[in-house]
């Protein structure tokens, strides 16, 4: 990573979001298929209230999204938003060429190093 590319701008919001280990396992269940929120609350052992908080907090974060029903609106789908998570592959992509970047130095100057100097080669 250069010091000039930065992070995008939520990525502490996002990354903050994706902290906590229910969160993450909403986000797995929304990457298979769009979701009912009571679907969401019977994949887990926590109360309604509390994947409702869940939700909540990824919904405030724009990782997903929610669509009510035409025929019941009080029936709320939750799907993922693709946008933050390419912004998180973005930023994740940049971390990655930076320390593959460093590593191959790495690697040419410990095999440099590995080499017998000249005047070595030249006294056997």
């Amino acid at each position: 990573m250069s010091p000039s590319t930065s992070p995008p701008p939520d990525l502490d919001r996002t990354l903050a979001a994706l902290a906590d280990p229910t969160r993450r396992a909403v986000i797995d269940l929304l990457s298979k298929k769009p979701r009912r929120a009571g679907e969401l609350a019977s994949a887990f052992d926590v109360s309604f209230p509390a994947i409702s908080r869940h939700l909540r907090v990824l919904r405030k974060q724009g990782l997903v999204e929610e669509d009510r029903v035409e025929e019941d609106a009080r029936v709320r789908i939750y799907k993922l938003r693709r946008e933050p998570f390419n912004d998180l592959q973005s930023w994740l992509a940049d971390v990655d060429r930076f320390w593959t970047s460093q590593l191959a130095s790495f690697k040419a100057f410990a095999e440099e190093k590995s080499r017998p100097s000249a005047s070595a080669r030249k006294r056997k």
